[in-house]
């Protein structure tokens, strides 16, 4: 028997129930659109709480900077040289004392570097007595016990006291 042709008027209600279940199955654009718009939200809302904090960016420079002080110290009795550490405009820098005066250092531990974290003042003091004395380096000898002296970090954030206890450790307060 030949095979009759397909006319729509010829469809059982068994196919038209599954052609509405085939239609239904999938999602709507106003479900797909509120679906983004959620997942667009928390996105936005992750973003904004991953935003550093300034005064994290500030502890995080004066934590790097003493141990680069601790470094540098031991790197001076190594040296049997004086290592001494000055701020300048922009960074710091690391010179060590050689017959013709103070050097910079280019190595790559102790060489000068920039700013982070929002540094914008440093000052150095050395306490003690009835005038603190204030200097614009800090020196680090071949001995390893050393004058106590604290390096104050300032940024919009606040500031960052490095305090050197005189033993060649350094800790941020």
């Amino acid at each position: 028997m030949p095979a009759r042709p397909f006319r729509y008027r010829d469809r059982t209600p068994m196919r038209t129930a599954q052609a509405a279940r085939a239609r239904s199955a999938g999602f709507t654009l106003l479900e797909m659109l509120v679906v983004l718009m959620i997942a667009g939200l928390l996105v936005s809302l992750a973003s904004l709480s991953l935003t550093r904090n300034p005064r994290t960016d500030l502890n995080e420079e004066a934590q790097r900077l003493a141990l680069l002080f601790e470094s540098a110290g031991d790197e001076a009795q190594v040296r049997a040289r004086p290592i001494a550490w000055q701020p300048v405009e922009g960074g710091f820098r690391f010179d060590v004392h050689t017959e013709d005066g103070w050097r910079p250092l280019r190595d790559d531990l102790l060489g000068p570097r920039k700013w982070e974290g929002g540094v914008t003042g440093v000052s150095i003091t050395y306490p003690g007595g009835d005038d603190d004395l204030h200097a614009n380096r800090v020196v680090f000898g071949t001995e390893a016990v050393e004058q106590p002296v604290e390096i104050t970090l300032f940024s919009a954030a606040g500031r960052a006291t490095i305090v050197g206890t005189g033993t060649g450790r350094y800790e941020v307060r």
